[in-house]
């Protein structure tokens, strides 16, 4: 590898960066063996405020790669360059999200990833929380884990709403929980990735999973329609 490469920019994160966030944020991790030691796997969880991407690649030993914005890419000058190079480090994949093919170049990405036999973050919300509540899971979830067979391991981020109110500005310290829940496997739908109510149960049943390791409430409704009320 060389220092361009993004898992040799990971671990030099990990190493300088690590320790002022575990002290910033003290992170307790439970069920992290949980995630399998390798083969392809799916992280899906709630979200909550926007370093709830920070501490996720900071607490698991394999890196976790995941979908973002491409305008933290784009930035320009100095500031614009080390955003890119810090995120990317990350695991973050920049992509267009908001244009017209933004969903399917997103699902294609994961499941590139997912087909290398890595770990592909997501957030079934799709956008985060705007009241700390857990809101309806979208089926891209499902259609990674049908089309690949990778099986998915639910996680909920417990307390960064609280470090981090409105998920904006400079986040102050505190503790963090990170809980992981036992693989879920969904080989029983194979070949049934375009069947509309299959996906909207796996999903609902990764997100049951969520809201039992958050203790969050849930509302049956996407997040993106209770931003826009």
């Amino acid at each position: 590898m060389t220092p361009e490469d993004p898992l040799s920019r990971l671990t030099l994160i990990k190493a300088v960066l690590g320790p002022i966030l575990r002290l910033m944020f003290r992170p307790r991790v439970e069920g992290a063996e949980n995630i399998p030691g390798d083969g392809a796997v799916i992280l899906a969880g709630n979200h909550l405020t926007f370093i709830d991407s920070m501490i996720l690649p900071l607490v698991c030993d394999r890196p976790v790669y995941f979908i973002g914005k491409d305008e933290y890419v784009t930035g320009k000058g100095l500031k614009g360059r080390a955003m890119a190079w810090f995120f990317t480090g990350c695991g973050m994949i920049p992509v267009d999200r908001d244009g017209a093919n933004g969903g399917v170049a997103a699902l294609m990405t994961g499941r590139r990833v997912l087909e290398e036999g890595k770990i592909f973050g997501i957030y079934p919300e799709g956008t985060r929380s705007p009241d700390g509540r857990l809101y309806r899971g979208r089926t891209g979830i499902a259609r990674l884990t049908l089309m690949t067979g990778a099986p998915v391991v639910p996680f909920a981020v417990i307390g960064t709403d609280k470090l981090q109110p409105g998920g904006a500005g400079l986040p102050r310290p505190g503790r963090v929980t990170l809980r992981f829940g036992e693989p879920m496997e969904f080989s029983r739908y194979e070949g049934m990735d375009r069947d509309r109510y299959v996906l909207r149960a796996v999903t609902d049943s990764v997100m049951t999973e969520v809201m039992r390791l958050s203790g969050q409430e849930y509302v049956d409704m996407y997040a993106t329609k209770a931003k826009a009320a």
